[in-house]
């Protein structure tokens, strides 16, 4: 099972080293941002299963840090590490979008237990619900839509079953065999080279204008669709 990825947004550097060591004891796979800027850019560089957030940050505030994840992202579980214990901050990180919150000084414990609840309840909606997403991208398997940063992308249904195959083997390359096979099906008896050619209109529409190229040529064996490209 691949382990969930965890962004911790913290400048206080004593704490921020506690949380990463904890959870990395923990079998997550973990980053440190120290500033709004660079929570930021990572939010954009990589797909996160979770991130913890602090609400006093140099640069931008944790609130603004929120509210710009949320103008293109509105799955990814977000936890708000707080200083402050009023219930306006609470709120307001609330109905800006986080998904939680836990006042400073806190049990790690209690923090353990409410990073499996988040991430246990992310997977669920998004296997109930027929969602498959990597970063700030979403296909909505029911609905038949595809939206990248929440702007909706226009799909054939060739293309969107090429989409949906690489994206339920995330992380696995498949050949161009393998692809015909699931996509095309078993009675295909034309050109392979049919994939290279959906391939790159699914770039087109998916990754063109993204600073993050999502599908990924693996030379001499086939295509990918990859959350951490290196």
């Amino acid at each position: 099972m691949e382990q969930p990825a965890i962004l911790i947004v913290e400048d206080e550097r004593k704490l921020s080293r506690v949380l990463q060591l904890e959870l990395d004891y923990e079998n997550y796979k973990t980053e440190i941002a120290d500033n709004g800027n660079d929570a930021l850019r990572l939010m954009k560089e990589k797909a996160w299963d979770l991130v913890l957030l602090d609400i006093m940050l140099p640069n931008l505030s944790g609130m603004e840090v929120l509210r710009r994840i949320r103008r293109t992202d509105d799955s990814t579980p977000i936890i708000l590490l707080t200083a402050r214990d009023e219930v306006h901050d609470k709120v307001s990180g609330l109905d800006l979008g986080a998904n939680d919150y836990i006042t400073k000084p806190f049990q790690i414990e209690e923090l353990l237990a409410r990073i499996r609840v988040h991430l246990r309840k992310s997977v669920t909606e998004k296997v109930n619900g027929k969602q498959l997403a990597i970063g700030d991208l979403h296909v909505d398997l029911n609905a038949h839509e595809v939206k990248r940063a929440s702007r909706e992308i226009e799909l054939t249904p060739r293309e969107f079953d090429l989409l949906v195959c690489l994206l339920k083997n995330k992380n696995i390359v498949l050949t161009r065999d393998q692809l015909i096979e699931n996509v095309w099906g078993f009675d295909y008896f034309g050109d392979t080279n049919v994939v290279d050619v959906y391939i790159r209109y699914l770039r087109q529409k998916v990754d063109k204008g993204h600073e993050q190229a999502y599908i990924q040529t693996v030379r001499g064996v086939g295509y990918t669709i990859k959350d951490h490209v290196q």
